[in-house]
């Protein structure tokens, strides 16, 4: 699990709601905590905008909203430092037993990416078709990522919306009924519930998702960059010290230090 994820989401959520129990000591007590909690105001930014969302995209993309809240809590599967380390040890062996050594290797990788480049190498195909290839792969992955980044910016940008509509419709009701005044200062909170509710999933839950499946995506395409350059350096015979080089250019400069200092 990511637990930056998680810890973002405790502490972002938990400080509002103890700001909502602090602010209720001095204005009522628990019940005016409970004002926060209002059915119709709920229905309409999150149903509102749910619904919303499924008419501006693809059903398939929908269905799938579970799975992306999934990857969104989970720490990318690549590592990098261990993907460039994997790919210099088949540098070697090529360098010194060729190419076709590669293929009995392949039954040791487990990244369906590394494993297909590793077949196309072996099986002799031109570097520039090569390079083709994993790109286009590539590039329609991050086509399928951006669909699910999409479907939660879509929800950030739609639930305030949605949120300043159940406000408006809450504000049509009491200004149908101003010869109650008892009655108008809860109204009026109630009413502004629905910003609240809209403000808060926005910022709270749907773009930060949006961002961190933008930011895991980036990560995955940074690998796939990683395997198509060593591939590709593989296949051109270069020595692995220079492809350790080439590749961990990729790294952070921090990163890179660790690295050369492992390497002594």
């Amino acid at each position: 699990m990511d637990l930056a994820t998680i810890i973002g989401l405790v502490v972002s959520i938990g400080c509002i709601i103890t700001a909502g129990i602090l602010e209720a000591e001095h204005s009522g007590g628990p019940a005016a905590l409970l004002r926060l909690l209002n059915l119709p105001a709920f229905l309409i930014v999150v149903g509102g905008t749910f619904g919303v969302v499924i008419t501006s995209s693809k059903l398939q993309d929908i269905l799938k909203i579970f799975n992306y809240i999934i990857i969104a809590m989970k720490e990318p599967e690549v590592k990098i430092k261990d993907l460039i380390e994997e790919i210099v040890r088949y540098s070697e062996a090529a360098r010194k037993e060729g190419l076709l050594k590669l293929e009995e290797l392949s039954s040791e990788v487990k990244d369906p990416f590394l494993k297909k480049g590793i077949q196309l190498v072996v099986d002799g195909t031109d570097p520039n078709l090569v390079r083709e290839i994993l790109e286009i792969e590539t590039g329609y992955m991050e086509e399928r990522h951006q669909a699910g980044i999409e479907v939660f910016k879509q929800g950030g940008g739609f639930a305030p919306t949605l949120g300043v509509v159940g406000t408006v419709m809450g504000l049509v009701n009491i200004l149908a009924n101003l010869s109650d005044t008892s009655s108008l200062g809860p109204a009026i909170s109630t009413a502004f519930v629905a910003t609240f509710y809209g403000v808060f999933f926005a910022n709270v839950i749907f773009l930060p998702i949006s961002t961190k499946l933008k930011l895991n995506s980036k990560k995955e395409v940074e690998a796939r960059q990683i395997i198509i350059e060593g591939i590709l350096s593989i296949q051109a015979g270069e020595h692995p010290r220079v492809i350790t080089e080439k590749l961990t250019s990729f790294l952070p400069p921090s990163e890179r230090k660790k690295e050369e200092e492992g390497e002594e």
